[in-house]
């Protein structure tokens, strides 16, 4: 019973196949399997400025100079960033930048290398 979704409408654990679609016995909601596997797979993903998925560990290219808040510090424009994590948020890659350090950019200011 544990390998079965919860209830999209009230969170219960208690819910059962029946053949084509999943039920939840204490709110009485139905849904389909195709309607549960849509939404697994509709998680949002990161995209660069070109519009190429990314994924931990990849290399990108900055592509515009990007000022450092609180210091005098610029990202030129090509600087190639190495091992990005993603994460949630505005600022949706966490990264190590050579000569400047750790930060977080936007990957709309990225491209895929």
């Amino acid at each position: 019973m544990s390998d079965l979704p919860h209830c999209p409408a009230c969170d219960s654990s208690f819910t059962y196949d029946d053949g084509l679609q999943y039920v939840c016995p204490e709110c009485g909601h139905e849904w389909s399997r195709e309607a549960n596997e849509a939404a697994v797979d509709d998680t949002p993903q990161v995209r660069d400025a070109n519009g190429n998925p990314l994924a931990d560990g990849d290399t990108v290219t900055v592509i515009k100079d990007l000022k450092v808040k609180g210091s005098s510090l610029v990202v030129k424009v090509g600087t190639k960033v190495k091992n990005i994590r993603l994460v949630e948020g505005d600022h949706d890659i966490d990264c190590k930048v050579d000569g400047i350090g750790p930060m977080k950019l936007k990957s709309a200011f990225v491209k895929k290398a």
